[in-house]
């Protein structure tokens, strides 16, 4: 067995705890809704118990790090210490890399491929007849010398342009896509945090669309007595409230988002743990915690029948494994002829990327 030996690198060394340390603060800031004291205060306390921190990099050096990066800024009104528009690029940044980092190379390949051909895809095995637009490079030479040599044969070679054949491409379609994020009592519920990791694949999700899938576009609304669209930079600071689950209310507010967008192919991602368990009736919030309330549920039923009437599909993902509400999700993925996942937290982010990736709606 041989071993190689190399020179320690101090510098390399303390870029690799740089790292690491960035990515348990971006999940402590995501745990804390933002707060950059609260996150630091965890950090100072893990540094304590388990001691990546020393006299020679305190907490108070990673503090001037993060200002140093451009990372946090001190606001003057508060005295606090914030979030900028950096850090929170790169909240989104470590999401990703932590919710799709354990999935397969080909997972996440292609685009979101149509059941038709068209431009700007992969290339396909069938042919078609040259037509004037074609590029070159699509051209299937052996074909075209082939049908050039059966119509004039060897001796007077001839090649035109009805002898050319070129490849079918997969057509390629944008997407208009809303996620629902679930922010009622519940997601804290029984001391289990599923709020944080919801957040993490939300921004994952949004970090891989921007940089992947440009032409594509994702909002994002959360939904607890009420709906209420967030922006993209703001999904660090979602939190959940003393909220009771309407599900009609994110239902209504997606259509209202999608109907404004010019992708034909639209969707919902919907990301809840419970029962819906309020809507809003006469202007006021009617609510009904106890069981799956018939007034309630079919008011929903009917929200996902009119998404399905405007071709838009809704993904539902269950991040419980509560029989008691199987009944409900059915009832909702057959009335809009769309999907139903029951997710565990921890495979939430693969799910999610990989029905995003493969969504093959047609054109309506």
């Amino acid at each position: 067995m041989r071993f190689r030996y190399s020179r320690w690198d101090e510098a390399l060394t303390r870029r690799m705890t740089l790292r690491s340390l960035m990515k348990l603060f971006t999940h402590l800031l995501t745990q804390s809704a933002g707060n950059v004291e609260k996150a630091l205060e965890w950090m100072e306390y893990l540094g304590r118990r388990y001691g990546f921190f020393d006299k020679d990099f305190t907490v108070e050096d990673f503090k001037q790090f993060l200002k140093d990066e451009g990372m946090v800024r001190d606001n003057a009104q508060t005295a606090r210490m914030e979030l900028t528009g950096k850090g929170e690029q790169q909240i989104r940044a470590d999401a990703f890399e932590e919710v799709f980092s354990s999935l397969k190379r080909d997972s996440a390949a292609g685009g979101h491929r149509l059941p038709h051909a068209g431009e700007g895809g992969d290339r396909l095995p069938e042919t078609r007849a040259f037509q004037f637009g074609d590029t070159v490079a699509d051209i299937d030479f052996t074909r075209s010398i082939h049908n050039a040599v059966r119509k004039h044969g060897l001796d007077s070679f001839l090649m035109e342009e009805s002898d050319l054949e070129v490849y079918e491409k997969e057509q390629a379609a944008s997407c208009a896509t809303v996620m629902l994020v679930d922010i009622s009592h519940s997601m804290i519920l029984y001391g289990e945090d599923r709020i944080t990791p919801a957040k993490k694949v939300a921004m994952a999700l949004a970090e891989f669309i921007q940089t992947r899938y440009p032409k594509d576009s994702l909002d994002v609304a959360v939904f607890g007595d009420e709906a209420t669209q967030v922006a993209i930079r703001d999904l660090p600071y979602i939190t959940v409230g003393p909220f009771h689950t309407n599900t009609k209310a994110g239902l209504d507010l997606a259509q209202k988002i999608l109907q404004a967008k010019r992708q034909v192919n639209k969707q919902i991602f919907m990301i809840t743990d419970g029962k819906p368990s309020a809507i809003f009736e006469d202007g006021r919030i009617y609510k009904n915690p106890f069981g799956l309330d018939p007034k309630i549920v079919n008011q929903t039923i009917n929200e996902a029948v009119q998404c399905r009437r405007k071709g838009i599909v809704i993904t539902t993902f269950m991040i419980t494994s509560d029989p008691y509400l199987q009944d409900f999700v059915d009832r909702l993925t057959k009335a809009n002829k769309g999907r139903a996942f029951y997710a565990t937290l921890d495979n939430l982010g693969s799910f999610i990327l990989t029905d995003y990736v493969r969504n093959r709606k047609k054109k309506v």
